[in-house]
């Protein structure tokens, strides 16, 4: 092959190679990726800087505010554009529940000083609070903490008609809320169990409920029956989870010398 032809195919050879690389790279060229901003329209909300415990009495160091979307931001919580001073207004105030780090911080969640105390800030709208003596063997050997639900029981003696002493149980009321176990409202971390020294337990009942539960501890004992965590359910409140076969007590009836003399009812 004469010297001309050679270097054509030469040339040819380079310039097919040529563009076979250029045609490869288009190729195997990763897509561009274009980043396309969207701004969200947003609101400071005041948030709980740290957790918060249920009766803490709360400073303007616990809060701060936080950017949140406008479409997340209900009635309920507390934005700077409402009340740009609200970290200082909620000063001194007591948390009514326990509040997690992060947390929008709202009007439901804490009262204000001079509104009452812990206990009563932690009490529901219409209930009472309302303390009863214990001991060891009516507290379930002091196993019982703050937010327990209990069934209440009184143990009272009686004399019957041949003058022979008898005890005599009737169940007061069942699956009602324990608010504090001697000065403990709260159960600490890492605390699983309650004061042992404490001699009161206080309840939250209704109005009737602590009327009733005022006079039983003037005729006899009061035990406290611990209920099992299974009957935390929506179905919560007195009698709520009681066996229907079982009746719950709405009157105290006094004997004296086998004669009932008077029923304290709470209907």
């Amino acid at each position: 092959m004469k010297r001309p032809q050679l270097i054509g195919l030469a040339i040819a050879a380079t310039a097919g190679l040529m563009a076979f690389m250029m045609v490869r790279g288009l190729v195997s060229k990763p897509p561009v990726q274009k980043t396309v901003e969207v701004k969200v329209k947003s609101s400071d909300v005041l948030v709980a800087r740290t957790d918060i415990g249920l009766g803490q009495i709360t400073n303007d160091s616990l809060f701060r505010w936080q950017s949140w979307p406008e479409e997340t931001v209900t009635a309920g919580f507390i934005t700077r554009t409402a009340q740009p001073d609200a970290m200082t207004q909620l000063a001194g105030s007591i948390a009514r529940a326990p509040i997690m780090a992060g947390e929008p911080i709202t009007q439901q969640k804490l009262v204000k000083a001079g509104q009452g105390g812990v206990l009563a800030a932690i009490l529901p709208a219409g209930m009472r609070a309302i303390s009863t003596r214990i001991k060891e063997e009516t507290a379930v050997g002091n196993l019982i903490l703050p937010n327990d639900r209990v069934d209440v029981i009184l143990i009272r003696r009686l004399r019957g008609r041949s003058g022979q002493e008898e005890y005599v149980s009737d169940l007061l009321f069942g699956n009602v809320r324990v608010l504090a176990i001697g000065q403990q409202i709260e159960t600490k971390e890492g605390k699983k169990t309650a004061d042992g020294a404490a001699t009161t337990a206080t309840l939250e009942l209704t109005a009737r409920q602590a009327e009733l539960l005022a006079l039983g501890n003037s005729m006899g004992d009061i035990s406290l029956s611990l209920r099992s965590i299974a009957d935390l359910d929506v179905n919560q409140g007195p009698t709520a989870g009681i066996d229907p076969s079982v009746k719950e007590s709405t009157a105290i009836r006094v004997l004296r010398y086998g004669t009932a003399s008077r029923s304290y009812g709470v209907n």
